[in-house]
């Protein structure tokens, strides 16, 4: 069921993916979250979506403890993201990396195993096959030895993409992972998401492109420092919703909220 921007309390179900209650977070003294309180059930593909400086990347980061929070607290997969920090799987903005480190694609997805194999255990034979069928499954095995750095800008996003597929987590945190990638690499990133979906994880999304959210997502986060509104897309996604989130910023989304009545009308 959709939720509307309310206090919800400190109850949050027990079973969702990720629980999110009553957090602030501020940069020199300036809010960019304000008391959000958000849940997402497991077994969905579910996209952040909101204007440029809207927190959409801090959420995530303050989920997993990268960066302080002013107030409030979040649970993943039931608990704190310390204790369950194995079964959740990461891939940054492609910006934040520094593509210089001299590893291969393969290297980079064998990464997603040290934290079942430890940190200080040598990759072997086994890690390594587990590493190629992650580069296969996002088309890109043929690369494995590649220096990451010689990798266009779709055959990088595949390469973290397989980082987190090997780790085998439950829920799967990513930012922004159809930024500046091709068509061909979109594809492949959303038979992904499909497939883990059919596996019962969950993906949590940073995304930007509002034309494709009702193709991509069947759950949705609308947030502008607050949440507007959270629930599944077919639900939340409304133009009303959309203005909400936006506001006075709109040009294109009028645009698209004209098209989402339109397709809603033809159905």
């Amino acid at each position: 069921m959709a939720t509307e921007h309310r206090s919800l309390g400190p109850e949050h179900p027990r079973d969702a993916a990720l629980s999110v209650h009553d957090m602030t977070v501020a940069y020199d003294g300036r809010a960019v979250l304000w008391d959000v309180e958000l849940d997402i059930p497991r077994g969905v593909v579910a996209a952040i979506v909101g204007p440029n400086g809207a927190g959409k990347s801090t959420l995530l980061r303050a989920v997993m403890d990268l960066i302080p929070r002013v107030s409030g607290s979040a649970l993943v997969l039931g608990g704190a993201y310390e204790q369950n920090r194995r079964r959740v799987a990461y891939v940054p903005q492609r910006e934040s990396v520094d593509w210089d480190f001299p590893v291969s694609a393969l290297d980079v997805a064998c990464m997603g195993l040290y934290p079942r194999m430890g940190w200080f255990k040598r990759v072997g034979a086994k890690e390594r096959e587990a590493g190629l069928a992650a580069l296969d499954r996002v088309g890109i095995r043929d690369l494995a030895h590649r220096h990451i750095s010689r990798l266009s800008g779709g055959q990088q996003q595949r390469t973290f993409l397989a980082r987190a597929l090997a780790q085998d987590a439950e829920l799967y945190l990513m930012d922004e992972p159809f930024a500046a990638v091709d068509a061909a690499t979109e594809a492949a990133i959303v038979s992904v998401f499909h497939e883990l979906r059919a596996r019962g994880k969950t993906v949590v999304a940073v995304h930007h492109d509002l034309q494709s959210v009702r193709d991509y997502f069947d759950h949705v986060v609308l947030l502008n420092m607050r949440l507007i509104a959270a629930g599944p897309t077919a639900e939340v996604f409304t133009p009303e919703n959309l203005q909400r989130t936006y506001g006075g910023r709109l040009t294109l989304l009028s645009e698209a909220a004209d098209a989402l009545r339109h397709r809603g009308a033809a159905r």
